[in-house]
């Protein structure tokens, strides 16, 4: 996608932690190389050695968690719902993940791998919005899910 398309600009990592609340060691979106608000986005996430769940996942054979390549998925899926509803934190409104069906890994993420994050929104009726996605790795698939997000006004712990 490029803007002459319709789709819109790159977001950096600012801009990113301006959606998202998740810092070091939990944010796992690195940056959005494009997206078409209401329709799709590509993230990427920099995999590297120095990620403090490599220590004990495994030692010696280091692959990245499922469950944080799902968590890569939200928060790339959380950016792309903002960016669609054309709303940001600062307004009171939260996105939270309310399912997810269908997740399969397919091949191993290790250290030096470019995760690249592939969120399609299907569909957004009023509070839940449900996503599909994939992520991949050198080209290959390495896992996908579908997603059912629910939107919140505000911090209910507040």
């Amino acid at each position: 996608m490029s803007e002459a398309n319709g789709s819109a600009s790159v977001v950096d990592i600012r801009e990113v932690m301006s959606y998202l609340p998740h810092r070091y060691p939990f944010l796992m979106v690195d940056r959005v190389l494009e997206y078409e608000p209401g329709k799709s986005l590509v993230a990427v996430k920099n995999v590297t050695v120095n990620e403090p769940f490599f220590q004990g996942h495994f030692p010696g054979n280091p692959v990245m968690p499922g469950v944080l390549i799902l968590e890569a998925f939200a928060q790339a899926a959380g950016v792309l719902a903002f960016k669609s509803a054309d709303s940001h934190p600062a307004e009171g409104v939260s996105y939270y993940m309310a399912g997810i069906d269908n997740a399969r890994f397919r091949e191993p993420v290790i250290p030096g791998d470019q995760l690249m994050l592939y969120i399609t929104l299907n569909r957004a009726i009023r509070t839940i919005w449900k996503f599909s996605a994939e992520a991949k790795v050198r080209d290959k698939v390495a896992a996908g899910a579908d997603l059912m997000v629910a939107i919140a006004p505000g911090d209910s712990r507040s």
